[in-house]
């Protein structure tokens, strides 16, 4: 039978934080508030999804930037095995694609690194009351993505490496794709689309690929 949150006494968390310092400082937050509960820490993809469908916590705190690969990988995998676990990303990126990557994926969360130990566990409580806790500038992010686009300057003109990177983005390839497609690093990917998004007045992949369709 499904736990509610009122029935709920403690809520178990597991985290995916690959810098070992940074793991040890989220144990000792949680370890602060009696209602929390901390039952495993993960390095990589890989660990967290082996280990942690067998824990079934209540909720999950997530890293982007993985050795083996990205926390929204992490989320992709385990959101379908895990309906009624929460996804928290806690990172440092405030790219807009990787926002919208993340919950796409399964996320209910999003929090921008460093985080206050009253913030981190307000959103461990608030996600299972199903709440959406966001860092406000990520809050501000996805706000601006629904703006109208009527407003905007017009766009510069894109290089062709550039075009040839936003087509890829627009039929729906992945960073990863893009760069192996065009035999480049992913540094040198991301380089580009900060590039577009500068040029096209956009803050996100979402905004990048509609403008783009109407400048063909």
């Amino acid at each position: 039978m499904m736990t509610t949150a009122s029935e709920r006494t403690t809520i178990r968390v597991a985290l995916v934080e690959d810098d070992a310092g940074t793991l040890r400082s989220l144990r000792r937050m949680l370890a602060t508030d009696e209602g929390c509960l901390c039952v495993g820490g993960f390095s990589t993809v890989a660990e967290a999804t082996d280990a942690i469908p067998r824990l079934r916590p209540d909720v999950v705190l997530v890293d982007v930037k993985l050795p083996d690969g990205t926390g929204v990988d992490a989320v992709r995998a385990l959101a379908p095995l895990l309906p009624e676990t929460e996804f928290v990303m806690l990172t440092i990126y405030e790219d807009g694609d990787v926002i919208f990557d993340a919950l796409s994926a399964g996320a209910h969360g999003y929090l921008i690194k460093p985080v206050r130990t009253e913030q981190l566990l307000a959103a461990c409580h608030d996600v299972l009351e199903g709440g959406t806790p966001m860092s406000n500038v990520v809050a501000r992010r996805i706000v601006r993505s629904f703006e109208p686009q009527t407003s905007l300057p017009p766009p510069e003109q894109l290089g062709p490496r550039e075009r040839e990177v936003l087509e890829l983005l627009a039929a729906g390839a992945m960073y990863k794709q893009v760069a192996k497609k065009l035999d480049i690093s992913l540094n040198t990917v991301r380089t580009y689309i900060r590039r577009i998004y500068k040029k096209l007045h956009v803050n996100s992949r979402h905004a990048a690929v509609e403008r783009f369709k109407k400048m063909r």
